[in-house]
């Protein structure tokens, strides 16, 4: 069979036309709910401030008038202004915001509104429809389409914190995407878009936040209005491991994380921590650098005892650590 035999025919054209149609579904069901965000920010001049002005995307996902986007798009912002395609221009307040997640929750004075249905990102596959909507450099209402190019990926937020489980796609995404959704073929949201690396996007590499982190994220944030995290109180920074030394020890990480300093009163003093002490594991999970410790203080851990290994001279020990949340103060 030569390849000439292995071209499409001119009979699969349905399967061109069940592809769009595919699309075009997802996009009514869609679009009603993706708003376009304007905002306006305070930023400092050589005069003093100056207002500046952003805007973004987002989309309502309970219809009472909660809609996700970026925290980047709307962060320190003095006024929200959202727009849905059918609908009045709103001033919206902030609920909350999370730079570590790149995920901010905001709210309309609406009701009944169009609302869109998180899926599961666990259940996503390589390969399938990926659909995303928003208003790019201000060109609302703007549809465009490809697959899931990727799962798992790590990309790090403006805070300087990894986030894990990042989707990429090769569905185009522009300045002013920003928050609007990543849904597949039945309208369901499988991501938030969230940024595209440049000048790689014109080669399709764009990323967005797994649905499940952030339905997790925007309940949160509507709950306590902030993510809490653990904290053991310990300033850090990566150092590698000698070969001989991380099997010696029977590590499964070739780095650890140095202790550059203890806060006094902070869990990391209480456990015992030192400067110099190099940590290598947390609940028995390697600690390879910081971002494998700050993944293992998540909220979970907050109040939890947890086994903390490190490496003080040739000696491996092993203490107890109570992590306390980010920004609380010790009793």
């Amino acid at each position: 069979m030569s390849l000439f035999d292995r071209l499409p025919s001119p009979d699969d054209s349905h399967l061109l036309d069940a592809y769009s149609q595919a699309v075009m579904g997802a996009t009514d069901r869609v679009s009603p709910a993706v708003a376009f965000i304007e905002v306006v920010q305070s930023v400092g001049g050589r005069r003093g401030p100056r207002e500046a002005h952003g805007s973004g995307s987002g989309f309502v996902f309970t219809p009472d008038g909660f809609l996700v986007t970026n925290s980047h798009v709307v962060h320190g912002a003095r006024r929200i202004h959202v727009t849905l395609p059918d609908g009045p221009r709103w001033e919206a307040d902030l609920v909350g915001d999370d730079p570590d997640t790149d995920l901010a929750v905001i709210r309309v004075d609406g009701s009944r509104l169009p609302a869109l249905e998180f899926a599961d990102s666990a259940t996503i596959r390589v390969g399938q429809v990926a659909i995303a909507i928003g208003n790019p450099l201000g060109f609302q209402t703007t549809v465009t389409a490809g697959v899931v190019s990727a799962l798992g990926r790590s990309l790090r937020t403006g805070s300087g914190r990894l986030m894990d489980d990042i989707l990429q796609t090769d569905a185009a995404l522009n300045p002013g995407n920003s928050g609007g959704p990543l849904v597949d073929s039945l309208g369901r949201v499988i991501g938030v878009n969230t940024a595209a690396i440049r000048p790689a996007h014109a080669q399709g590499l764009c990323f967005a936040i797994a649905s499940n982190t952030a339905h997790f994220v925007a309940v949160q944030l509507i709950q306590r209005g902030r993510i809490r995290r653990g904290f053991i109180g310990v300033a850090g920074q990566n150092v590698p491991l000698q070969r001989r030394v991380v099997l010696h020890h029977g590590l499964n990480a070739p780095g650890a994380v140095l202790v550059a300093g203890v806060e006094k009163g902070s869990p990391a003093e209480l456990a015992g921590l030192r400067e110099g002490d190099r940590i290598v594991e947390v609940a028995g999970k390697p600690v390879g650098g910081i971002d494998d410790l700050h993944r293992e203080l998540a909220q979970g851990s907050i109040g939890v005892a947890l086994p903390l290994s490190f490496l003080r001279l040739t000696q491996k020990l092993t203490v107890q650590v109570v992590a306390r949340e980010q920004g609380q103060a010790a009793d």
